[in-house]
């Protein structure tokens, strides 16, 4: 026997879950993705196409969806989350406090070597 070539288990006795399909529509090469969710799940209003990565929309009868992206939050930067605990005042002392430290570091490592 071939280990791995071949399950060992049958499909005998599994019950599968109801699947619906749905398509979605490139908006960058205009090819369509058919994706298979459970029937009893709602199917997202976006998808990634499999050809080029791009947003693919959901086709309802043959047109796609009009998606929502009033909700969309604009990605915070690093600087963005910094800014909303400490003021600019406070991030220049920190760093001055830092450089000096580091500064006393290094001249401390010259003298010894």
């Amino acid at each position: 026997m071939r280990l791995g070539a071949q399950s060992l288990q049958s499909e005998e006795g599994v019950a599968f879950s109801a699947r619906a399909s749905y398509n979605y529509v490139c908006s960058s090469c205009g090819r369509e993705t058919t994706m298979v969710f459970a029937a009893e799940a709602e199917a997202p209003e976006t998808w990634e196409c499999r050809y080029c990565g791009h947003e693919a929309t959901l086709l309802v009868d043959d047109k796609p969806v009009e998606v929502d992206r009033a909700e969309a939050k604009a990605p915070r930067s690093h600087w963005d989350m910094l800014l909303e605990r400490r003021t600019e005042a406070e991030l220049e002392e920190l760093l001055q406090e830092r450089l000096t430290y580091l500064r006393s570091r290094r001249g401390q490592e010259q003298i010894g070597a």
